[in-house]
């Protein structure tokens, strides 16, 4: 087999993905033995793209020089692998999409105590693109690897299925399938915030009253959060069932069964996820299958939460 090299690039992220890597510890030397890394921001100085077998690229399409970075790497590399949630579904960046660069730019560079006007997009920052996107809305995508990063044992067979030549095996699990926790019928009358009490080690979190957002995410982690009695937050982006049909939604999933395994009624729990929507879609509201979806408001949510704070109906 001829040798397999590999570029790496990252666009708007926070290089927590080529972080992962080091994950790998002592796998990392099967995989360096594998292949040749010639382009990779935390190692080398390469400012060009050379010709690859394989591109990582980590990130989404934020400014122009994400997309620049983005088109040549596509051109250098035989395939492209999305790396991480923000390439993959837009990540928190797609937050953005919700106000306009000109909002942005005014509220982080121009009106920020903790920034100066110098630091703002000008001729020689790169400017905002009108829209935040995942990087396949730029370029064409051969294999995806969405988490918050990927969990190292993904990463691991990605590369080695890519260096043997052979598909990479997946799943399409959710969270919950790794979860040892016991969904159970509760007289739970409340939805709780996450920094509320101290959850029971064995129940389900949605039968406890929290929000985790476990059943409605990809299994791309091994569900260490709900194992240390944290909720799952959905970084590894939502489940094949939520993206690819055009009504089911996160919310009203997540309501369904929180409702019928609490008494907390159904409605109340939608109306708490829209009110938390920028944090319960912030991995995925920049991929079309979600932001696109005929369910998903999340500007109007906002402007209800925002009514409903002004009249004094939120806490």
């Amino acid at each position: 087999m001829s040798e397999v090299t590999i570029n790496t690039e990252w666009l708007s992220d926070c290089s927590g993905c080529h972080i992962a890597i080091v994950d790998l510890h002592e796998k990392i030397m099967n995989v360096l033995q594998a292949v040749k890394i010639q382009r990779c921001p935390v190692l080398t100085d390469i400012k060009d793209y050379p010709k690859a077998t394989v591109g990582l690229v980590s990130g989404a399409i934020r400014n122009e020089h994400d997309r620049h970075a983005a088109i040549e790497m596509r051109k250098a590399c035989d395939i492209v692998v999305a790396w991480g949630s923000c390439a993959v579904f837009g990540g928190p960046a797609g937050a953005g999409n919700i106000h306009t660069p000109e909002e942005i730019v005014r509220a982080v560079y121009l009106e920020n105590k903790t920034t100066v006007s110098a630091a703002a997009p000008s001729s020689e920052v790169s400017p905002l693109e009108s829209v935040v996107s995942p990087i396949d809305q730029v370029i064409e995508v051969d294999l995806y690897l969405p988490g918050c990063p990927p969990h190292p044992a993904f990463i691991f067979e990605a590369l080695s299925a890519l260096v043997e030549g052979r598909q990479p095996e997946v799943n399409r699990r959710s969270v919950c399938a790794k979860c040892k926790r016991q969904m159970v019928k509760t007289e739970v009358t409340a939805i709780k915030s996450n920094s509320e009490g101290i959850p029971d080690a064995e129940q389900c979190f949605l039968s406890q009253g929290y929000t985790c957002m476990g059943s409605v995410t990809i299994d791309r982690c091994l569900a260490p959060c709900p194992g240390n009695g944290v909720p799952c937050t959905g970084c590894a982006g939502a489940t094949m069932q939520i993206l690819t049909e055009p009504n089911r939604d996160i919310r009203t999933e997540i309501a369904e069964r929180m409702s019928r395994l609490t008494r907390i009624d159904r409605e109340a729990i939608v109306l708490s996820l829209e009110r938390g929507a920028k944090s319960h879609y912030s991995y995925t509201m920049a991929s079309s299958m979600i932001g696109k979806k005929p369910t998903f408001h999340i500007k109007k949510w906002i402007e209800d939460e925002n009514e409903d704070y002004e009249a004094g109906g939120l806490a």
